[in-house]
């Protein structure tokens, strides 16, 4: 028998002071079973600092041909596709050839490890590398809980986000722009 996704419900008060973006966010996300909830937690603050009009969630590891977000403009073209964790460099090649942009979130422990194996070819793509403080994930996974109803304020290459049951910062590097 199949394990079921746990679904998520999320209630986000969002401020992207780098973009001038505010908005009020209710994400209902599906927590695949071999996901760990600090990759949940990674999309979803990749989520918040991508946020716009017509950005959704995909069925992500559900179908491994997809994104785990993006967004498709009025006339079905693929304007932006976001992947997280460290995919293979092919991947990203094909996804800079369908998408008009492509952003990488790497989160965890073995991201400098893939990053120094791939960087020389990530730099022929046409591709966005971020790279997640992997302990401060941890601490966000922490906060994790099937209803969350937080606040996201972005600055510069960082977060704040402050949820019922604590707070915690969560900072970033541009590896590739």
């Amino acid at each position: 028998m199949a394990l079921k996704p746990t679904i998520h419900k999320f209630n986000i008060s969002l401020s992207d002071l780098n973009r001038d973006y505010y908005d009020s966010l209710n994400l209902t996300v599906a927590q695949h079973p071999s996901e760990t909830t600090e990759r949940m937690m990674s999309r979803i603050l990749a989520f918040c600092l991508n946020a716009q009009e017509a950005l959704v969630f995909t069925k992500g590891l559900s179908d491994p041909d997809l994104p785990d977000i993006w967004k498709h403009t009025l006339d079905d073209q693929l304007a932006l596709w976001i992947d997280l964790g460290e995919p293979a460099v092919d991947r990203i090649k094909k996804a800079s050839r369908v998408a008009a942009e492509v952003k990488v979130y790497s989160f965890n422990s073995k991201s400098d490890v893939w990053w120094a194996q791939n960087k020389t070819k990530f730099a022929m793509l046409k591709a966005t590398v971020i790279q997640f403080n992997h302990l401060e994930i941890q601490a966000l996974a922490k906060l994790a809980e099937r209803t969350v109803t937080c606040s996201i304020t972005i600055t510069g290459d960082s977060a704040y986000i402050a949820t019922e049951t604590g707070e915690c910062e969560i900072n970033w590097v541009n590896l590739q722009r």
